[in-house]
């Protein structure tokens, strides 16, 4: 063991382990290999449902092979294969008093493959007025009726947005559990007499996968996560000629170092409590991929999640330093804080709690269940100007930093990896 290694161990208050002794084998090389081969242009932005997002899995699963990861309890594959639904408009018609409605005036929110409504179907109806929220006014529409929506031309250029979005085709994770609403851009400030609305969709069932592997620790039965999510958001309208959004810091970074995490540990000897490392997919459109990992465990035998995501930057503390989403949720930070004393690395609170953050990443699925589990980021959210855009490129990062954030995530996570740190529940009520 060097002498610098030791003293790290012992400012940190705990014994000169082979972590510690090990911790430099987490290198700025292989650090590199990895995220840029999520990031090449060959893996077309890693965009869910395409080639390029069967790629990075691919390429995921044969390192999680290499480091001798093996699947989860009761599974027989590092992949974690799942279904959705891509639900996409078909046609739009509506009459309101016998008067056609541009189609470019309507969109739909449904799961279903057909609607047709008339007056007497007894629909709600909702006005949204030149003075109302559009925002605050869906967040008010009851979510267990159905609803015909007549919204005020003011409210054009939002309406627009939506209408733009939906008609991409929204992804569901199961079908039947949600109501209808129809939205109308109309003028019309009175209740129709009559109308008559049909909408008309397809259905697609479409597969998506997580790569997910494990360490079985002395405690079988408690888990302690590691995850990133691999996917972005594919091929964007080209910006000087390259329209790849490669999703270097977002997140090949993130999933990068929980790769390396995976075979930082896998080198120790075996941990207390089983280690868990997830790639996860679809957290860009829905974060479908967490929530199905959340229903094959138990989340109640889930000690922590340590979710990484764009840290491939240094943060407004400093190079080596990281902030948690949602710190005050449970104690998680504080016991990293404490591991990471004395150290060259440190962990901060969010700093940008308006950008709420903690519910805008995979964490956010586990912690409504009660566990402690918040995001790992360095990211100056606030002003990053490559966030989701083509240029989120390799050459953005800074690869000392990104290593030394590996680092310092395996320094700070080694209490509750061998069972010293067992961090507080989240409280459910506490989170929305």
């Amino acid at each position: 063991m060097t002498y610098k290694f030791a003293a790290l161990a012992l400012a940190c208050g705990f014994a000169t382990t082979l972590s510690a002794q090990n911790i430099n084998s987490i290198t700025q090389e292989q650090t590199t290999r990895i995220v840029s081969t999520l990031s090449s242009d060959d893996m077309q932005g890693r965009a869910s449902f395409t080639p390029g997002i069967d790629k990075a899995a691919k390429f995921i699963q044969n390192e999680f092979q290499r480091v001798g990861l093996q699947p989860l309890p009761g599974k027989n594959s590092l992949m974690q294969t799942f279904e959705v639904y891509r639900v996409a408009p078909v046609a739009y018609k509506a009459k309101l008093d016998g008067q056609d409605v541009a189609p470019e005036n309507i969109f739909a929110t449904t799961e279903k493959t057909k609607i047709s409504w008339k007056q007497k179907n007894k629909k709600a109806l909702v006005r949204i007025s030149e003075a109302d929220d559009f925002r605050a006014a869906l967040r008010n529409l009851k979510p267990d009726e159905d609803a015909l929506v007549l919204v005020h031309p003011k409210h054009t250029e939002i309406f627009k947005r939506y209408q733009h979005y939906l008609g991409e085709g929204s992804v569901k994770q199961k079908l039947g559990e949600n109501t209808s609403r129809v939205f109308i851009l109309t003028d019309q400030q009175t209740e129709p007499s009559k109308y008559k609305i049909e909408v008309k969709n397809t259905i697609e069932k479409l597969p998506l996968t997580n790569v997910a592997g494990m360490i079985e620790g002395k405690r079988k039965d408690e888990f302690v996560v590691f995850s990133g999510h691999y996917d972005h958001i594919g091929i964007q309208e080209a910006v000087e000629g390259d329209s790849i959004a490669n999703g270097a810091d977002d997140d090949a970074a993130g999933t990068t170092a929980m790769m390396m995490l995976a075979e930082y540990y896998k080198k120790q000897p075996q941990p207390e409590r089983t280690l868990l490392f997830v790639a996860f997919a679809a957290e860009e459109i829905g974060g479908f991929g967490s929530k199905y990992f959340s229903e094959q465990l138990n989340p109640d035998q889930i000690v922590a999640m340590f979710n990484i995501e764009m840290v491939g930057k240094p943060s407004k503390f400093g190079p080596n330093s990281a902030y948690l989403t949602g710190f005050e949720k449970s104690d998680l930070g504080k016991l990293m804080q404490k591991r990471l004393e004395g150290t060259a690395y440190s962990i901060h609170p969010d700093p940008y709690p308006e950008q709420n953050l903690f519910y805008r990443s995979d964490n956010a699925t586990l912690a409504r269940l009660g566990v402690p589990a918040h995001t790992i980021s360095s990211v100056q959210i606030d002003q990053d100007k490559t966030y989701h855009t083509v240029n989120d490129e390799l050459e953005q990062l800074n690869m000392e930093h990104l290593t030394n954030m590996i680092r310092a995530v395996a320094l700070a996570s080694e209490g509750v990896v061998n069972g010293e740190d067992t961090p507080t529940r989240v409280d459910k009520s506490q989170v929305r």
